[in-house]
Order: structure tokens, then sequence, then C-alpha cells
């Protein structure tokens, strides 16, 4: 049997031997989580068991890293940061071992270890023993846990939940018990990697929806419409909101009251009617110019801050108008961006927009750029956000396709800290849906949403058979990110934002930025060493 222990920013394909240097030692401050790997390929068919031993197994986590199909490994624009471009099996999803696992001889395998040193400090080692039939094998790291501890994260980070996707996968009805008790795990998986902010589904969220077609109906907020007046039901909303909180969310991000792709239409909302029955009021046949969604948002509006206000959260929420407008939307967005402003005063209203000129415009007060398109709107906006989704496959920018490496994935927390970046949006944690939302999909079968974007680019969670979410080693290395970011901040505490930039672009041929920054994993690894290191000295 070959062994060998790899860093987290390593991947192990079936079909390749590893060729990255041995991971031997690595430092962590007590209250983060660090991951390393152990990949090995057996002479015969079998089952491979595997046992940690050390200080520090007890806190431990130990996953198997298993394969998943990719289609579209990226666009036919992308740049040369990629492991591969072609179809085929990638890893990705990690899942817990209980036992024994099946390996083929000749593949390569990896198991995935997480440590949470949990207060513990001082150097210690951490082993690795497999073994399959009459073969074994044993790889030891040491890590030091360094006496110190990272900062609450402040970057605001929400990557948007999709309630159908789980209604679908799981065939539940929504808010439905057996929903609220998947949801929690799901929400709660989010937030332990550093998801702090949630996309609330108010009503049906109006987003990848292919036009005059429709998602399953998620609406939190019941409505009846009796008289020619609207009264509402928040109770299921309350209910959210507590279980978000109980799991650690602290923002809520209330979903788009226009469609996508410019704010022409409403999104569907469905009403109780006189005799009781559910009635679609509102959708695909409302302009955005109809005087009576205006009357009903003016109602919703008034009866919606009160119940944020009783939950004391006014100043945790953002609104959403429409998602990522252009020119030759400005006359509606700007008309539909000031009525949601006069309904919801002294709240946040924040959308997805690249276009700096317009920005200029006024009509959108709070824009998230997309990273590639970031440099225009650095100093020029009250706080700055970015995102990156499918369309962001080059340049060199961060991004966390599965054909990309994983040090693509983490450098992000760096950068984001280098602009001070103070929120992060992603559209995809869990969609389970093809492109528009045409049909639902199986996550094991299909990570490219039927064909639309590259893999990864939609979900970075699984659902398992018991109703939890399954993490990917994406989602793990991308809180990696959000940890460096938070480590530099400790580091700033210590020394001073102005030595840490210089520390950050020391020794680079330019300046750090989205588009420039080192392509080896070493430089990575051994960044964040130093600053730990610093932090130790400091």
């Amino acid at each position: 049997m070959e062994l060998l222990i790899l860093s987290s920013l390593e991947k192990v394909f079936s079909d390749e031997k590893p060729i990255a240097p041995e991971y031997k030692s690595f430092s962590m401050l007590r209250n983060e989580r660090s991951s390393f790997q152990a990949a090995f390929c057996c002479e015969n068919n079998g089952e491979a068991a595997v046992e940690l031993t050390g200080s520090l197994a007890e806190k431990s986590k130990l996953y198997f890293v298993k394969d998943v199909p990719v289609g579209n490994a990226c666009y036919d624009d992308a740049d040369d940061l990629y492991l591969r471009k072609t179809s085929g099996d990638y890893p990705d999803v990690l899942t817990p071992v209980n036992g024994k696992v099946d390996v083929k001889a000749g593949k390569w395998y990896s198991f995935w270890i997480e440590v949470s040193p949990e207060g513990e400090k001082g150097e210690s080692t951490l082993s690795v023993k497999i073994r399959s039939g009459n073969e074994d094998a044993e790889g030891t790291v040491k890590i030091e846990v360094i006496d110190a501890q990272l900062p609450e994260q402040d970057l605001i980070y929400t990557n948007w939940f999709h309630c159908d996707s789980l209604c679908n996968y799981y065939n539940i009805e929504p808010f439905s018990e057996p929903f609220w008790s998947i949801c929690r795990n799901f929400v709660k998986t989010a937030a332990d990697h550093g998801m702090n902010c949630i996309l609330t589904p108010l009503f049906t969220i109006p987003l990848d929806t292919r036009v005059g077609g429709e998602r399953r109906t998620v609406q939190l907020v019941k409505v009846r419409h009796q008289g020619g007046k609207y009264y509402f039901d928040f109770r299921n909303l309350r209910k959210w909101i507590a279980m978000c909180r109980e799991c650690g969310i602290e923002y809520f991000e209330m979903c788009h009251l226009f469609t996508q792709w410019g704010a022409k239409h409403a999104p569907k909302i469905v009403a109780i009617d006189s005799k009781g029955r559910d009635k679609k009021i509102f959708g695909w046949k409302t302009r955005t110019s109809s005087k009576e969604y205006d009357k009903f948002l003016r109602a919703f509006a008034s009866e919606l801050i009160k119940v944020i206000d009783s939950e004391g959260i006014r100043e945790k929420c953002f609104f959403h108008v429409s998602d990522e407008p252009n020119m030759k939307h400005l006359e509606i967005y700007r008309k539909r961006a000031a009525l949601i402003n006069e309904i919801f005063p002294g709240f946040k209203v924040i959308d997805a927009l690249s276009d700096y000129e317009f920005y200029e415009t006024g009509a959108v007060k709070q824009p998230i750029p997309s990273e590639d398109h970031i440099e225009k709107f650095v100093g020029n906006v009250p706080e700055l956000w970015t995102y990156y989704c499918c369309a962001q496959g080059n340049k060199y920018v961060p991004n966390r396709f599965m054909s990309m490496p994983s040090l693509r994935n983490r450098v992000l927390g760096i950068i984001l800290y280098k602009y001070g970046v103070k929120g992060f949006l992603h559209w995809g944690y869990n969609f389970y849906n093809a492109q528009y939302s045409v049909r639902d999909i199986d996550p094991y079968k299909v990570t490219d949403a039927g064909g639309g974007f590259p893999s990864g680019d939609s979900f970075v969670v699984y659902p398992s058979e018991d109703g939890k979410a399954l993490e990917s080693l994406r989602l793990k290395v991308l809180y990696d990110g959000f940890q460096d970011m938070a480590a530099l901040r400790l580091l700033e505490s210590k020394i001073g934002r102005e030595k840490v930039i210089e520390f950050i672009d020391k020794d680079l041929f330019k300046p750090l930025t989205f588009k420039e920054y080192p392509h080896e994993t070493e430089w990575l690894l051994e960044t964040r060493e130093k600053i730990n290191q610093m932090i130790k000295e400091n």
C-alpha cells in the first residue's frame, strides 16, 4: 500500500498518483478547524479501514472523499488555472467514516481529517494508519496549536439557500415537521462554515426561473385576500427567524421583490381567497407597473416592519429589488427601487450589480459587483461587497468549480481582507435544480445544473439519506479562507493594518489583487504559517 499525507488544498483523483509534496507539519490556533488528507492506493480490491492515534485523535473528524460525475467542467473561455477541463469523476463529497470503505486495486483514494483542538495548545503528532486485507501503511503529521484565538467573523457571508430543493429531493411539504427538521440541519451546516446571512423566502424566490415557468411554491408569509384588502400571517416567518438564529445566523436577506433580469414582473405570490383556496395572485402576468402589486407591497411592508422590529433584527436585514440589472433596465429598476426604499425606509437595499455606469445613476445604493468588476467600485461605495458565480471562470479570479485547484477557492480569504470587503455573496448553497429550474436533479448524479453551469457552481453540500447536509471539500476549503481572513484581522490587532498589507505583498511580483496572486499551493500554505508565527511572536 502507498500512503501520502497531503494538505487540504490537494484533490486526489482516482486515476492519478498525487505529485504534491507530503504535508509533514502545520500550525493552527486554538479555536479553528484545520484539515489534511491521507491519500492511499492498494494493490488489491477489498475494504480499507482507518485509525487515528495521538493526543488530537479524539478531537478529529474523519471523512472519506468520494467522487461525483462532472459533466460541464468549465466554459470555453476558461483560463489555464484548472486541474482538468474534461468531464469525468472528480473528488468532492465528504462522507463520515463508519467502519470500512470499499476500494479497488490501483485506484487512489483519500481520507479527510479535520482537527478541532478545542482549547488544546502546544505541539503534538497525529498518526493515520490505513489497513486493507494484508496491506497497511501509516503516516504522521506534526501539529502546533498556538495559544491564541481567531476573532469572530466580521464578514457578512450569504450563500443562497434554496428551500424548494430540499422539498423536492426529500419529497416533503414546505413547513411540515420534516421540512423544519431537515431545513435546520442544512442551515446549521451552513452556519458552521461561515454563513451568517440567509436568503429568506418571504415569497417563492424569483431566481433562476425560466420566464413564464415556476419553481415550487415556498412562501413563509401566508396571505389572505378578502374584500379588496390584504391580511398577513407571519407565524412561519417568526419560526424561520428563531430557527436560523438558534443555528448561528445573524443577518436576514429578504428575497427579491421583483423578478430577475430587469425587474419586469412580480414574484409568484399565493393567497387564500374567500373560499379558503390557494390562488396565485401575482407572478409572470403581473407587470412591474401594476398598481395592485404596489398596493400589496405597501400593505405588506407596513406589517412586515412591525414583525422585524418585534424580532429585533432591523439592523440585520437586507432587501433586494432585482438581481444584476443593466442599463437597458434602468428606467424600470429605478422606479421599483424608489418604491422599495420608500416603503422600507432606513433599511439597506442591496443588489448584485457589476455595471459601474448603472451604479453612477444612483439607482442602486449598495451594489454587489462580481469580483472581476470590483476595481471600479473600490473606494466609491458605502460598503464593499463582492460575489462570484458561473461567469467568473477566467481572468484567474477565485472560484469554487470542481475542476479548479483548491488554492483558487481558499485564496479568496486573503484577498477579501486586503480589500476590506464587508460582504460576500454566492447564489448556490444547495440549488438542486437544472438551470432555470425546469426540473429538479439528483446532485449525486448531476453536478452542473443539467449542463447549465460548470460543476460545483450550484451547490456545496449534498443531501444525505437521514436529512442532513454532507459537506464538500470545497465547503471546507472556503471556510479555511474565512479563517485566514480572521487570522489576518488578529495579526492586524497586534501590528497594525499597514504592516499586515506590507507583509501580504512582500516578495510578490505584483501586489495581490483578485486577478493577481501566486498560483502555487505552497505559497498559500507558507503564508498562513507565517501569519501564525507572527501572531505567536506578538
